[in-house]
């Protein structure tokens, strides 16, 4: 997904409650943009391969 989608759906995702969310973005300024929604509700980010990120709470 290419930005400001990716940031948008997880956030989305963590408001209606998720605990784990993947994303493939292949946009190079998703994972700044990712890591910001994550920490902006106290999760974690981790890149598990080139343009897949997982975020847990």
């Amino acid at each position: 997904m290419r930005c400001p989608w990716p940031a948008i759906r997880l956030a989305r995702a963590l408001r209606d409650g998720a605990q784990m969310v993947e994303i493939a973005a292949d946009d190079p300024r998703a994972g700044g943009e990712l890591a910001s929604a994550a920490t902006a509700v106290g999760a974690r980010l981790d890149v598990v391969g080139e343009g897949v990120f997982r975020v847990a709470r």
